[in-house]
C-alpha cells in the first residue's frame, strides 16, 4: 500500500535541506566528523565499545541540542550476530609479513587460520588455497572490508596485488576469529515536534555504524561512509530544534546498516510512530564531497519530488547535477520504500575514492554542505 504524500510539506522538507538559512557552523561540521571518525570510536564498530560510544555521542548531541526522545528514551535496541576479529592478524606470504588493513584484508565471514610455512596450491590466475586448513589467498586490486553475522567454514586472504613479489607459494597465518552470538545495537532516534501539524511527520535518517577494527591497529574509521551523513542530520537537528517548524521531523541513527541494513529493517517492523504518518523520508549516505554533484536513488519511484530537487538546484546553481537512479537496496531507505514510505536515499559523487578501507579517515567536513550554504 502507498502511503498518501502531502506534495507541499514535501517541497517544504527539500527546500529545507538545500536552503535553510545560516545552517550550522563549519567548526560544528568539522567537529561532528571529526569525532565519529577519531580512533575513539574504533571505527563505530562491534569491538572496543566502538558502537556504543558513538551511540552515546549522538545521544549527547541529542541532549545537548534539544531534540526530545520519540518515547522515554532515544534508544531503539535489537540483537544480532557479528563477525569480530579483535585477536590475532598476522600473515607471512613467501616469507614476507604483510600487513592488516595496508596489504591485506580477510573475508568478514573467516574462521581463522594457524598455519606455519604452509604449501600453496594455485587454484586459478588470482587464487592460491590450501585445503588442509581450509584457506584462500586471493590477489586483488584494491582492499575492500565489510561486516558478517555468520562464520563460512572456510577463510580467504585478500592481498593487493602490489604488496607481494611474485607468485604465492608459501604462507604462515595466525588469524583470530569469533562471532558475537546476540550483539545488542541500538537506533538512535529524536523528534522535534511541529509547531502547528505534529501529525504530519518527516524523517531524516544515517547510519553511523561503520565496520570496527581488522586485530590491533587496522581502523575502519568512515568518515565518508557515514560519519558525514549523520554530521548533516546532527546539523539539521541543531537548526530545526532552535526554530520547530509546522510539522515533525524525526531523526534517525541507524545502527546494523553494514552488516545488512539490520537497523532500518527492525524500525520498520517495530516502529516508534505509525509509519503513514511519514510524509517523506531522505537517508543519508556518503557525503564527503559532491565534486561532481549529487546522486538520488528512488527519483525514479518518485519522479515529481526529485524535480523539485533538480529545479532548486538548477534556480541556485549549487551543484553540478542532481543525478537519478531507480529503486535500489543500498541503504537504509528501502525498507520503508518497501512498506509504502516514501524515500530518497541521496549520496555525494567525486571525490575521495575511498571506500570500505582504512584511508576513509580525511576530514571531509560534508564539502558539499558547506558549499552551498557558505559558498566555498
Amino acid at each position: 500500500m502507498q502511503y498518501f504524500r502531502y506534495r507541499p510539506l514535501t517541497l517544504c522538507f527539500l527546500l529545507l535541506l538545500f536552503q535553510l538559512p545560516g545552517v550550522g557552523q563549519k567548526e560544528n561540521i568539522r567537529r561532528l566528523v571529526d569525532t565519529l571518525a577519531s580512533p575513539f570510536m574504533s571505527g563505530r564498530g562491534y569491538v572496543e565499545k566502538g558502537l556504543q560510544t558513538a551511540a552515546q555521542f549522538i545521544e549527547d548531541e541529542f541532549v545537548r541540542i534539544g531534540v526530545q526522545p520519540v518515547k522515554k528514551s532515544y534508544r531503539q535496541a535489537f540483537k544480532h550476530d557479528v563477525v569480530v576479529f579483535d585477536g590475532a592478524t598476522e600473515l607471512f606470504i613467501n616469507g614476507k609479513e604483510l600487513l592488516p588493513g595496508v596489504d591485506f584484508v580477510v573475508s568478514p565471514g573467516s574462521i581463522g587460520a594457524k598455519g606455519r610455512h604452509q604449501k600453496l596450491q594455485q587454484l586459478d590466475s588470482a587464487r592460491w588455497i590450501d585445503p588442509s586448513l581450509r584457506v584462500v589467498i586471493e590477489k586483488v586490486d584494491k582492499l575492500t572490508w565489510g561486516v558478517a553475522t555468520v562464520q563460512d567454514d572456510y577463510t580467504v586472504f585478500y592481498v593487493l596485488k602490489s604488496s607481494i613479489d611474485g607468485e604465492p607459494e608459501t604462507y604462515s597465518a595466525n588469524l583470530d576469529a569469533r562471532r558475537i552470538k546476540d550483539f545488542t545495537s541500538e537506533n538512535i532516534i529524536g523528534m522535534v515536534k511541529g509547531t502547528e501539524k505534529p501529525d504530519s511527520m518527516l524523517v531524516i535518517s544515517a547510519h553511523y555504524d561503520h565496520l570496527g577494527k581488522l586485530g590491533i591497529e587496522a581502523t575502519f574509521h568512515g568518515a565518508n561512509d557515514n560519519a558525514s551523513g549523520v554530521a548533516l542530520m546532527l546539523d539539521l537537528a541543531k537548526q530545526i530544534a532552535a526554530k520547530p517548524l509546522r510539522y515533525s521531523v524525526m531523526f534517525i541513527a541507524f545502527a546494523g546498516e553494514e552488516a545488512g541494513l539490520l537497523g532500518s529493517a527492525h524500525y520498520v517492523k517495530n516502529p516508534l510512530v505509525p509509519l503513514k504518518k511519514i510524509r517523506f523520508l531522505v537517508n543519508l549516505d556518503l557525503l564527503g564531497t559532491g565534486d561532481e554533484g549529487i546522486m538520488v536513488v528512488n527519483a525514479t519511484e518518485f519522479p515529481n519530488e526529485w524535480k523539485m530537487l533538480d529545479d532548486i538546484n538548477k534556480q541556485n546553481g549549487w551543484l553540478s547535477q542532481v543525478g537519478q537512479r531507480g529503486k535500489a537496496r543500498n541503504s537504509d531507505h528501502y525498507f520503508f520504500t518497501e512498506v509504502g514510505v516514501p524515500a530518497f536515499f541521496i549520496y555525494t559523487l567525486g571525490g575521495i575514492k575511498a571506500y570500505h578501507d582504512i584511508y576513509d579517515l580525511q576530514l571531509l567536513v560534508v564539502q558539499f554542505y558547506i558549499k552551498i550554504h557558505f559558498g566555498s
